[in-house]
């Protein structure tokens, strides 16, 4: 039950987060999510110095572990709004803003947990 009650908290501290970013930064004149790809790289930037610290140190506990990396940065992030923008972008025929979008996501998340984990060598 504990276990649960952290990524219960973790996820929403992490979504709340979200929400307020994406209110700021999607609401521009760009037709562009500019604030789903901020939290998906931001979070995936996070998830990397956690788990890097937790490579390099064996300090963090499962419970650390719960709370931040599955509770937190899995509310943070948010793969099904990422998808549904994408459909958004194909359905209206936007194919240069469904292309740049995908591979700047995938390319800027994964670089952002090596970095992550780097930052904590």
């Amino acid at each position: 039950m504990k276990n649960i009650l952290l990524i219960f908290v973790g996820g929403g501290v992490g979504s709340i987060l979200r929400y307020w970013i994406s209110k700021l930064l999607n609401n521009t004149s760009l037709d562009f999510p500019l604030g789903t790809l901020a939290v998906n790289i931001g979070g995936s930037l996070c998830i990397g110095v956690i788990l890097g610290v937790l490579i390099k140190t064996s300090e963090l506990n499962t419970s650390l572990t719960l709370l931040l990396a599955t509770g937190f940065c899995g509310g943070f992030t948010t793969f099904s709004t990422f998808a549904y923008e994408n459909q958004h972008f194909l359905k209206n025929g936007d194919f240069l803003s469904f292309a740049l979008y995908t591979t700047t996501s995938i390319v800027l998340a994964i670089a952002a947990v090596f970095i992550g984990i780097y930052l904590t060598k």
